[in-house]
């Protein structure tokens, strides 16, 4: 886990909670801006899967090809 994907987690939350207070009360602005909070987590999140992933690749490679040997 890297900050990103804790930056996602925290948006997420935060805009799930505006979203239901938003339903909640009919504040249809609160609630929009709830849905956009959550898809930033999800933003962030996606990027730090990338990232995980090119790192993960990164190692893979390498490993493979012993680098820090030579």
């Amino acid at each position: 886990m890297n900050k990103d994907h804790v930056k996602g987690a925290a948006d997420k939350a935060k805009g799930a909670i505006k979203d239901a207070a938003g339903k909640l009360t009919g504040d249809k602005r609160l609630q929009a801006e709830g849905k956009i909070d959550k898809a930033k987590g999800a933003a962030h999140k996606a990027v730090g899967d990338a990232k995980d992933a090119i790192r993960g690749a990164a190692h893979s490679i390498d490993d493979e090809h012993n680098f820090d040997d030579e």
